[in-house]
């Protein structure tokens, strides 16, 4: 009996050191295809920040939103909350490093453990995490939050994390997800990027009604301090944050107060900069930018213009079809379509010369396909034959060019072409389908200044007997109808990254193309591209990933889902010169997290150059 139990024994450790052999060693960072991070264990800081930057001061910014936000939260589909309240008002487990194409580093999470097989994630929470209220962060709140997150959070989360078939706490302090399958390289590191709630506070919230403007207890840098409902809300530093000394946090967080403006029209924002208002824009108009802030305070330097992040990847941006609607379902009606705008003109008359010609869904990136297909990429794109278009197999996309004269005749002619094979003549002054039906389609709009582009491709479209209408309409409006895919053209950007992956699903899949929720706001339903954006997620190493983000966009671009716009030479900024910049910048962001209080006021370019430290002037930078 007691060699028969010494045996079980045996085979239970047996057992129990295989089990344990699965997982590999607890660790501090996750990357996507488990390449060594940029930094090792124990770093003391990110490159890209000082820190020994001095906290206090304060800066005021305006919102990358135009409307009004109307609760706070920015988790949950409904409406407008304020984005920031995402890593300022709640951390997440591993902050992503913004030097690196996709590496998170642990905070509320202090080490983080894959199973060997990729079916597991295990999360240890750091015993110094707490949120503002006192109360410690634990492996319950993870699992609550994700769940609410899955339940009641954006569409987008449903997609993610899809894969994700259960959250099990094994201790108050370790979390573990499990997956029902391992094909994506990139969830464990999204699941990682998520931030965690108080299970005790919003158990008895509207988390999906998005909870009106009640400030909840947080447990990152900042808390909410003052909330004018959709206009401004002000986030005061918390001096005694847990996570205040982390590595992942050194230098960054700076100012003791942190307050975003809302506005409702982008010209409106640029003047209240110009009066002082706030100190910092991210102006997104070409005019406004090259033209709108000259005068004595740029000259002397007190107001500061720069494109910054240079080398970051740009967000994509165009005029997107709503392919649910008949006249835009023949290629060759979309392709016409992409013609007749005429960018060069555009940016030499509108835009200063200032805009790149965006000809990628993965624009400033590896990721774009700007070669012939690679054999790999052949590979992948040849079981497609048939459901793609012959180009993508033999032809490097390019939008079309013109000379820049706005005379663009030889492009009207080849779009009458296409559209007579779509089954579209001339009749009167108007293009007529075989039912008398004119060609007719509306743009949505709720940006000023956008009409201003749109006017003279209105002209070009009426001179071939198209009928082009431009419809402004309020943010709130805007949004309801955007969500019901109540529109014929918008004009929408898509975020770009050098590691994709599962929120393509949710910006070009087949399954949520009519959900209110989705950024498929093309209404794409593909399978060829569901097939491709398959191939990505499940990429088992760069190379392949990066064969498969080809891939894709190659047939995205053939397909003429929308006409392409421009993107900027990076983040075009302006901001009043009262601030500290590190002298190394991060690659893929301007990282104002970074930036630092050197005046309570505005200083000459040679007051600031006399104070500055360990900062650097604009113009060093350039």
């Amino acid at each position: 009996m007691g060699l028969l139990r010494l045996s079980l024994f045996a085979a239970s450790l047996a057992l129990l050191s295989t089990v344990q052999s699965t997982w590999a060693a607890p660790q501090h960072a996750l990357t996507v295809y488990g390449e060594a991070p940029r930094y090792p264990a124990g770093f003391l800081h990110f490159d890209y920040v000082n820190p020994d930057a001095p906290k206090g001061g304060s800066m005021r910014r305006s919102a990358q939103e135009i409307g009004q936000f109307d609760h706070l939260i920015p988790y949950v589909d409904k409406g407008m909350g304020v984005e920031q309240v995402d890593k300022l008002l709640y951390a997440p487990l591993a902050v992503r490093s913004l030097d690196e194409p996709f590496t998170v580093y642990g905070l509320v999470a202090r080490q983080m453990e894959r199973s060997a097989d990729g079916l597991s994630l295990r999360f240890y929470i750091d015993p110094d995490a707490r949120f503002a209220d006192g109360t410690p962060i634990t492996a319950n709140d993870v699992k609550y939050t994700f769940e609410l997150f899955m339940s009641k959070g954006k569409l987008d989360y449903r997609t993610r994390f899809e894969a994700v078939k259960g959250v099990q706490v094994e201790s108050p302090g370790q979390v573990r997800f499990d997956f029902s399958n391992n094909e994506s390289r990139t969830l464990p590191l999204e699941l990682a990027s998520l931030p965690v709630l108080p299970e005790h506070w919003w158990k008895t919230r509207d988390f999906a009604g998005g909870a009106g403007f009640e400030v909840p207890p947080g447990s990152g840098p900042y808390k909410i301090g003052k909330v004018d409902a959709g206009r401004s809300i002000t986030f005061e530093r918390d001096p005694q944050w847990w996570g205040r000394d982390k590595p992942v946090s050194r230098g960054l967080y700076n100012f003791d107060s942190f307050r975003i403006e809302y506005f409702g029209d982008t010209d409106v924002a640029r003047q209240v900069l110009l009066g002082g208002g706030y100190d910092y824009n991210r102006e997104y108009s070409a005019t406004g930018y090259t033209i709108r802030y000259n005068g004595q305070a740029l000259s002397e330097g007190r107001l500061q213009k720069a494109h910054l992040a240079s080398d970051a990847i740009q967000n994509s941006q165009g005029f997107v079809f709503n392919l649910d609607r008949p006249m835009f379902q023949d290629r060759r009606v979309r392709q016409a379509l992409s013609m007749l705008w005429d960018f060069e003109w555009t940016n030499r008359q509108m835009m200063r010369n200032m805009y790149i010609r965006q000809s990628s869904y993965f624009s400033n990136s590896p990721l774009a396909a700007t070669q012939l297909p690679s054999p790999r990429e052949l590979e992948i794109l040849e079981p497609l034959r048939g459901q793609v278009p012959d180009e993508v197999f033999t032809q490097v996309f390019q939008p079309p060019r013109t000379d820049g004269s706005g005379l663009i005749r030889d492009k009207q002619l080849q779009a009458l072409s296409l559209l007579k094979q779509a089954g579209w003549e001339p009749k009167g002054d108007q293009l007529v389908n075989a039912q008398g039906e004119p060609l007719s389609f509306t743009f949505l709009n709720a940006q000023s200044g956008m009409e201003r582009l749109l006017l003279p491709y209105k002209r070009t479209l009426a001179q071939i007997g198209i009928r082009f209408e431009i419809r402004r309409i309020d943010a709130a409006q805007y949004l309801n109808r955007v969500m019901a895919r109540d529109y014929d053209m918008i004009v929408i950007g898509y975020t770009v990254s050098n590691s994709p992956g599962m929120e393509l699903y949710n910006s070009f899949g087949s399954k949520v193309a009519r959900d209110a929720g989705s950024s498929n706001y093309m209404v794409l339903q593909n399978p060829a591209v569901d097939s491709l954006i398959d191939g990505l997620v499940k990429a088992t190493t760069q190379a392949d990933m990066s064969a498969y983000a080809r891939s894709l966009d190659r047939v995205l671009q053939w397909g003429y889902y929308w006409i392409p716009n421009y993107y900027p030479p990076g983040s075009s900024t302006v901001w009043w010169n009262r601030f500290g910049i590190p002298k190394i910048q991060a690659r893929n962001s301007e990282a104002i997290e970074t930036w630092w209080e050197v005046s309570p006021t505005a200083l000459t370019d040679e007051e600031f150059a006399a104070r500055r430290g360990a900062s650097a002037l604009v113009k060093e930078m350039q």
